[in-house]
């Protein structure tokens, strides 16, 4: 499925070799400055050509490839493999990835302290990326409280 002219729209060529799922994604990626070819920001229209490279910004990582051969269909994934060769940075180690604050089976609803205890670590993912690990654990583990202890204001009236 070789093209005969000399050139693809960079758009197509995305899409064909599978860097993303939908032409129009592709597309809109292009439009948003997230692909750039030799290091200019392209539109999806931009003719692509061997030897070319092509940064393509994509859910949450880049993907950095050099067009080998041109195709404007889409092909079998090995077969798309061997139109561009892959310097993408290897993705993140999954241990890496932010934990996910989950509350252990049974402990009920979270009080007002442990929700404001989520949310101050929300905010310190958001700020700096990862959440201490002793703070996530702390909240994590701290036992259910089957009544108001009269931290927040006083008891609680009906």
């Amino acid at each position: 499925m070789s093209s005969d002219e000399g050139t693809v729209r960079v758009d197509s060529w995305i899409w064909s070799v599978r860097l993303m799922k939908t032409r129009s994604m592709a597309s809109t990626a292009c439009r948003a400055g997230h692909v750039r070819v030799n290091g200019n920001r392209v539109k999806p229209a931009h003719a692509v050509r061997p030897g070319d490279e092509v940064r393509l910004r994509h859910a949450g990582r880049e993907r950095i490839v050099v067009v080998s051969r041109l195709i404007s269909k889409r092909v079998a994934a090995p077969v798309a493999a061997e139109c561009y060769v892959d310097n993408s940075p290897p993705p993140p180690p999954r241990e890496e990835r932010v934990l996910v604050a989950v509350r252990d089976p049974g402990m009920g609803r979270p009080s007002k302290r442990d929700r404001r205890e989520l949310a101050r670590l929300r905010e310190l993912d958001r700020l700096h990326g990862v959440a201490p690990l002793h703070d996530l654990e702390a909240a994590l583990r701290r036992p259910a409280r089957d009544e108001d202890d009269g931290e927040d204001g006083g008891p609680r009236t009906g």
